[in-house]
């Protein structure tokens, strides 16, 4: 692609973003494939899902997505389980793979429906049915009790996780602590990121970044003209990346700590510091400190941005299974087996409500870059728009992963994933101390 095409792909980023857009599904040249559902060793596949006439062509293929069109709601059964293949990306390497064990039966899992989506019981079929899901993984400690795949997606496809990517951050920003590459998270932005020096996000401190709470002005709604489009075109192709990116934010309303609000930004500006004291790739680092000791099967990817610089409040990609073993070393306080790899005093930090449901306005609580459940039980949850998330229950080992192609960045049928997830609590009693 041209230069002169990737500008117009910048310009146009604002209507890519819109929430709601609802662009009618290109035929596509694919032969057909029935919809029908597999299972092989343990693990469902179906071709299809709910809404076939707007995600698939007249043939039942899925339109294939590239660099103009990915986030379009039509194209994103495809952009979604390959987006490293449409936009630059460093891999995150594996190591050697840890085994799952598989639950003998798949268990019977019911939820009840939120009122405004009509109410009642239903099965997990039956939410499946009803959502647009690329991919579900249940698991409780070592062993998967539900994986399935629809929309024709393979467990071999690596999924993008969008805001998800943000708690991945701040567990890195905490390994760095740990290695002394960052003296304290009360420094401010700039002793690392030089450059930041004099301005606004430059002077917060990164303890308020981690809480989304610099105080910076950072209008994110997804409107296709809202600051989070802004910073979206600064870290796609043609765009400007690295510190660039952000320095375009820079109008103080409230002083670090005083107010929350909801911004991408702030996590950039982390990726940046983080970068910066580290002294080398994200991906490099995440592969050695995270990925390899989970026992991740699969290579991940982290898309970047014109400089090379990841771009850390979103677009990280895996497979479903290394998700969960994500979610299992959350799970288990940093743990995998005898091997603390992440700090627990970390980790604790992460996940609990140092922003409070009420100030956050939103239900959940925040902590460093995580929702917290308003409850205050030690459950959390990693959140990405458009239907990614990564539930976590540490009092039951209990991980649910979830990708979806939902149309709209907020649509209010999430509320439906929450109520599965409850669903899925109750069919697992709580650990025994």
């Amino acid at each position: 692609m041209t230069r002169s095409a990737l500008r117009l792909l910048v310009i146009a980023l604002p209507a890519l973003l819109a929430a709601g857009c609802r662009e009618a599904s290109p035929q596509a040249a694919a032969p057909s494939t029935p919809a029908i559902t597999m299972a092989a060793a343990g693990i469902r596949f179906d071709a299809a899902g709910p809404d076939m006439a707007f995600y698939a062509g007249p043939n039942g293929q899925f339109p294939r997505a590239d660099l103009r069109n990915w986030w379009l709601p039509a194209y994103s059964v495809d952009s979604f389980s390959r987006l490293d293949e449409i936009l630059p990306a460093h891999v995150v390497r594996r190591g050697e793979a840890s085994a799952w064990r598989r639950a003998a039966v798949e268990p019977a899992i019911t939820y009840t429906v939120p009122s405004q989506f009509g109410g009642g019981r239903l099965s997990l079929d039956a939410y499946l049915d009803r959502n647009p899901v690329t991919g579900l993984l249940i698991a409780v400690g070592d062993t998967v009790q539900v994986e399935r795949y629809r929309y024709g997606r393979t467990d071999a496809q690596r999924f993008t996780s969008f805001s998800m990517a943000k708690t991945i951050c701040a567990l890195l920003v905490g390994l760095a602590v740990a290695d002394g590459a960052i003296a304290s998270i009360d420094d401010p932005a700039e002793r690392y990121v030089p450059v930041l020096k004099g301005s606004e996000y430059g002077r917060t401190p990164l303890r308020h970044l981690l809480t989304m709470s610099s105080g910076v002005r950072f209008r994110e709604e997804y409107d296709g003209n809202d600051d989070v489009s802004r910073l979206a075109r600064a870290t796609m192709p043609g765009g400007a990346g690295g510190i660039a990116a952000v320095q375009q934010f820079n109008d103080r309303y409230a002083q670090p700590g005083e107010r929350w609000y909801y911004a991408s930004a702030e996590t950039e500006v982390l990726g940046l510091v983080l970068r910066a004291a580290i002294g080398r790739s994200i991906a490099d680092y995440l592969s050695e400190r995270v990925w390899r000791p989970i026992g991740a099967e699969s290579d991940a990817s982290w898309v970047v941005d014109a400089t090379g610089q990841e771009v850390t409040y979103a677009y990280f990609n895996a497979v479903l299974r290394d998700y969960a073993r994500l979610g299992r070393l959350l799970a288990d306080g940093g743990r995998v087996g005898d091997r603390q790899v992440v700090p627990a005093a970390w980790l604790a930090e992460m996940t609990r409500a140092q922003v409070s449901a009420a100030r956050t306005g939103r239900w959940y609580g925040y902590g460093f870059q995580t929702w917290i459940f308003p409850e205050n039980d030690g459950s959390f949850v990693l959140l990405g728009v458009r239907g990614q998330s990564l539930f976590v229950d540490p009092g039951r080992r209990l991980v649910m992963v979830h990708t979806a192609v939902r149309r709209d960045s907020r649509d209010p049928r999430v509320a439906e994933t929450l109520a599965l997830w409850r669903g899925v609590q109750a069919a697992f009693p709580r650990r025994r101390n």
